[in-house]
């Protein structure tokens, strides 16, 4: 997969915005790519003054939309079947999509933004609400608004790398972070970096579940 991921970078690392776009496209669809390899470059080069932050971001979200609908409509149009024939070649299998289905059912639109905020669920949360013809509007608000908030984190994570280390490291080390298993010592604070942005990520996304479940819960009561 390090392989795989570096290969990707290599070829659009240098489009600047449209490789942003093109990345984030291919982590919200069935690639399995690693959005800090994407956000977390661009943040930094952002505090260099080598990128426009707020250009950067809106790139990044509007990838992750694209990718997403990309997902939405392949399931919508051709059904569960041709998904799961046409996953297994991006590992993607009936297990994976038995848990997608499992957390949409319990979790109802709401789960399409919720979905954006968990790892190894945030690529495939738009598979079930495709089957589940749920409205394109809600499901773009929701998923948009879910993925800007990760991007953001991410690009904020880079930003912040950039002015710890003085703009010093170089954008292929911020990468070997999320392909390698041998670190330095920089790159491990950089992966740390992450994990609490992980950790915060998903407790948000169990409180607003929980909201949306009590508020659910008051309006049935009605």
């Amino acid at each position: 997969m390090a392989d795989i991921v570096n290969f990707v970078v290599d070829i659009v690392g240098n489009l600047g915005y449209i490789g942003i776009f093109f990345m984030m496209f291919l982590e919200s669809s069935f690639f399995p790519f690693p959005s800090e390899v994407v956000m977390i470059p661009a943040g930094y080069l952002a505090y260099k003054g080598e990128m426009n932050i707020y250009i950067a971001i809106f790139m990044g979200i509007l990838g992750s939309l694209v990718g997403a609908l990309f997902n939405y409509i392949l399931a919508l149009k051709f059904g569960r079947t041709f998904v799961l024939k046409f996953g297994k070649y991006f590992f993607f299998n009936e297990s994976s999509m038995e848990k997608m289905e499992i957390f949409f059912k319990n979790h109802g639109e709401i789960s399409t933004f919720v979905g954006r905020l968990i790892p190894a669920v945030r690529q495939y949360i738009s598979l079930p609400a495709g089957l589940a013809k749920m409205n394109l509007t809600k499901f773009c608000f929701y998923t948009s608004f879910g993925a800007g908030i990760w991007v953001i984190i991410l690009t904020i994570i880079g930003y912040y790398v950039g002015a710890i280390f003085s703009g010093g490291m170089d954008i292929n080390d911020i990468i070997n972070t999320f392909t390698s298993k041998e670190l330095t010592k920089e790159e491990l604070q950089i992966k740390a970096y992450v994990t609490q942005a992980i950790i915060f990520t998903l407790l948000s996304a169990i409180l607003v579940a929980a909201v949306y479940i009590v508020y659910k819960a008051k309006l049935t009561k009605k």
